[in-house]
């Protein structure tokens, strides 16, 4: 079965493999800034701003542990330490056309014994393109199957529940897949799990550079970037209220910077706005709720 020193190296290649890849994409290196954390543990953080491509991404790798923190107490009775390691990644582009893209997997273990994986990846377009949804959808959906029959349709309904901004009445973004808590069940073992984990974050760069190769070229006015601000801002909103990673990496002393990379470097919060019936950006919105299908 997979140790935690397995898993932790896995997830430090996977950054090294995102971060090349998106080089390679943009043409500019990230920024490292390795860090560490009191209590224990810490983390390599990786930013690429102003790119040719992307305006601002930040791919972060971390492995904290230390005394078992209030709100985790519930997931391990009787635990006192924890170790949980992961990658966590948001891309900003500067192009409208190109949606924002999120990914993160996770390994949680206590010292009482119990462990478990959780993760997901989704997108955020300003202006969704069917097709290119479609096909999103559809490279998860053959992930899942090749390891669960309805993996796809639980994990995509968990992602259209999580991601969704009860006080705007609508999600941000079209959804993807989401998973937490995955522990040992009848069938899925630990290694099965943790591959599983893999089949998700090796899927990120054909994922992304699909949509950057798909959009890339395609011009956009001042219009569609003032659109895509307020897009961006319904991202923060979502982040800074209901995200549990947010909540999480800042109740056991993660690093502020690390934590807080996810916001996009410029949002606009215009006062009640409306787009224009009609428009492409009123259509867009008609992508941003729960329950659609799209394979």
């Amino acid at each position: 079965m997979p140790e935690l020193e397995q898993i932790t190296a896995y997830l430090k290649k996977l950054q090294d493999s995102i971060c090349d890849q998106l080089t390679l994409l943009d043409g500019k290196p990230f920024e490292e800034d390795t860090w560490l954390r009191a209590e224990g543990g810490g983390g390599r953080s990786r930013i690429l701003r102003s790119g040719e491509i992307i305006e601002k991404g930040g791919v972060n790798f971390s492995h904290v542990f230390g005394p078992l923190p209030e709100l985790l107490k519930k997931e391990s009775p009787g635990a006192q330490r924890f170790d949980a390691t992961g990658v966590s990644l948001v891309i900003h582009a500067l192009n409208p056309h190109i949606p924002i893209i999120h990914m993160n997997v996770r390994y949680f273990e206590t010292d009482a014994g119990d462990w478990w994986f959780g993760g997901g990846i989704d997108l955020t377009p300003a202006y969704p393109d069917y097709a290119q949804v479609q096909w999103f959808h559809g490279q998860l959906k053959e992930v899942c199957a090749a390891y669960g029959v309805d993996w796809y349709t639980q994990m995509k309904s968990a992602c259209d529940h999580y991601f969704y901004i009860p006080h705007r009445a609508e999600m941000r973004g079209v959804g993807g897949i989401f998973y937490d808590h995955q522990r040992e069940q009848v069938g899925f073992d630990k290694a099965k799990l943790f591959a599983f984990m893999q089949a998700v974050g090796n899927h990120f760069n054909t994922i992304y550079t699909y949509m950057v190769e798909q959009n890339r070229d395609k011009n956009w006015s001042e219009a569609q970037k003032f659109w895509q601000k307020i897009r961006r801002g319904r991202y923060a909103e979502f982040n800074l209220v209901y995200d549990k990673g947010t909540t999480f990496g800042l109740k056991t002393n993660g690093r502020t910077e690390s934590i807080l990379m996810s916001l996009p470097p410029e949002a606009i919060w215009e006062y009640d706005y409306h787009p224009e019936m009609g428009s492409a950006e009123s259509a867009a919105l008609a992508f941003f709720q729960p329950g659609k299908t799209y394979v």
